[in-house]
């Protein structure tokens, strides 16, 4: 029953606030949804908010009452509840169909150069969405990330880690430009992603509402978050055979451990070629010194560390 009364009173009542129950819609759930994820709340909080605003409606729309004449909030889709410790990426054929698939009009350019950036980069929303032309580096082929932009404001990234530079890949480089070339805000202090009417920045919500769009498009999982672009970032350097401190150094992970998680979800497939190769059985005995088995070390200790703020 507390959990509830903090629900509606937390996230519902100002949510809501002002707006008679009959004139809420399928959308207004929605966004509700986004906002709630734009906030950082877990899939799980989410969902058990959504319960209780659907469970108010079923009391709301009983025949006796009719205070509303249905609930909002049937066939929502709500963001999944990973797996403890998941973490959910795009293959990169779902990059390049996100991509494409961007909702044509004024944000399209926009749409395809900052999901597109997101996942060939690893930056957080915050960190696009601060991003700066004289942030893009063109003659080092280099994004360097100097601000963040959480709840309305600008402000310096999370650490001193997450002040950095990436690398930026040609594809990249190309739709940066094309953006260049149609955007109003060109100077060096505009922001990249900015919005076509104002220069300022683009809102968080609307940013992730045209990415579900974009995936519902492509008939991809319209489920995933705006956040995932970044796990892509991680598994594919990963897979690459990106040295674990480089790629951290990358994402501006504060502890290692954070991003040695990306190698557990997409390791090299030479990995395996290794160990085929190390167990040939045309290579004749192995001859040496009897081993013993090794004893752990501080270094090994670490792989039971569960990493946490990807």
């Amino acid at each position: 029953m507390e959990n509830i009364e903090s629900e509606v009173r937390v996230h519902l009542g100002p949510f809501f606030t002002g707006r008679a129950l009959d004139a809420i819609t399928p959308e207004d759930v929605i966004d509700l949804v986004i906002t709630l994820e734009e906030k950082g709340l877990a899939p799980k909080t989410i969902r058990n908010i959504v319960a209780t605003l659907s469970a108010l409606f079923n009391f709301a729309v009983a025949p006796r009452r009719r205070w509303a004449t249905s609930n909002p909030c049937v066939g929502v889709d709500l963001p999944a509840v990973p797996a403890s410790g998941e973490i959910r990426f795009l293959t990169l054929d779902d990059v390049d169909a996100l991509v494409e698939h961007a909702r044509p009009g004024e944000f399209q350019a926009l749409d395809r150069a900052i999901f597109l950036t997101a996942a060939m980069t690893g930056l957080r929303k915050g960190e696009l969405l601060a991003l700066r032309w004289r942030d893009v580096d063109w003659p080092s082929a280099r994004v360097r990330v100097r601000q963040n932009y959480v709840r309305g404001e600008f402000g310096t990234p999370k650490s001193k880690r997450s002040t950095r530079s990436i690398p930026m890949a040609d594809e990249v480089a190309g739709e940066l430009d094309r953006l260049y070339q149609q955007s109003r805000w060109q100077g060096d202090g505009d922001l990249v992603f900015a919005h076509p009417a104002t220069g300022g920045p683009l809102p968080k919500a609307n940013v992730t509402r045209r990415m579900r769009a974009a995936l519902k498009a492509a008939k991809l999982d319209s489920s995933h978050r705006f956040h995932d672009l970044r796990h892509t970032f991680g598994t594919r350097m990963a897979a690459g055979g990106v040295p674990m401190r480089t790629l951290q150094e990358w994402m501006g992970h504060r502890d290692l451990a954070t991003t040695q998680i990306y190698a557990d979800y997409a390791p090299s497939a030479h990995e395996a070629e290794m160990v085929a190769g190390a167990f040939a059985r045309d290579r004749g005995p192995v001859r040496g010194p009897i081993l013993r088995e090794p004893q752990m070390t501080s270094d090994d200790a670490t792989d039971a560390v569960e990493p946490s703020g990807t």
